[in-house]
């Protein structure tokens, strides 16, 4: 699904441990649950800011579903 492979690539754009990034699709119906998961010091690179960066994956993440006639929700676990 190229949700996942999006979401991958700009993690490991953003953070110093690309080989950590994992990203898991979890689907239902309509609904794609991705859960992002990165090497603990990265955890503040994907999350930014007050979340400024988080909301902007996440921004990312439902224009592209919403062309995919879908919708997607990440989670970013630590």
């Amino acid at each position: 699904m190229p949700l996942k492979e999006l979401i991958t690539k700009v993690a490991q754009e953003l953070v110093d441990e690309p080989a950590q990034v994992s990203v898991t699709e979890l689907e239902g119906g309509d609904h794609t649950l991705l859960e992002l998961r990165v090497a603990k010091p990265d955890l503040g690179k994907v999350i930014g800011r007050e979340g400024r960066t988080a909301q902007a994956l996440r921004s990312i993440l439902s224009a592209t579903s919403a062309k995919l006639g879908r919708r997607a929700h990440l989670d970013i676990i630590d």
